[in-house]
């Protein structure tokens, strides 16, 4: 709620939020227009991030997502499956606004 919140008030929408990555591709999947970039943690109950974000990529390969976790050993691993980004756990809204903003101007 506090990451809805703070995006929202720099200027980002948050078109909907995920408890696990099952519901992350689900959710992902169900939308008509798809999110400019999605966030995707690693440590979430049924799916894990890699799994749903090579899910996510599998539907459309030009997915935007920016990769989270205090695990540094799955950075290679999300970066090379596709992540355009990783932010390693604990980050600021500073550093996620900035991140944000770099991956949005590669946006296609």
């Amino acid at each position: 709620m506090l990451f809805r919140k703070v995006l929202g008030i720099s200027g980002f929408d948050v078109i909907g939020e995920a408890k696990n990555g099952e519901e992350a591709v689900s959710l992902y999947t169900s939308f008509p227009k798809k999110p400019d970039i999605i966030l995707m943690d690693h440590r979430m109950p049924i799916k894990n991030g890699i799994e749903a974000t090579k899910q996510i990529l599998n539907i459309n390969k030009k997915s935007k997502i920016i990769f989270t976790s205090a695990d540094n050993s799955i950075k290679q691993e999300a970066l090379s499956i596709g992540a355009k980004s990783f932010l390693d756990k604990p980050f600021s809204i500073t550093d996620l606004i900035d991140i944000i903003k770099k991956v949005s101007i590669n946006l296609e």
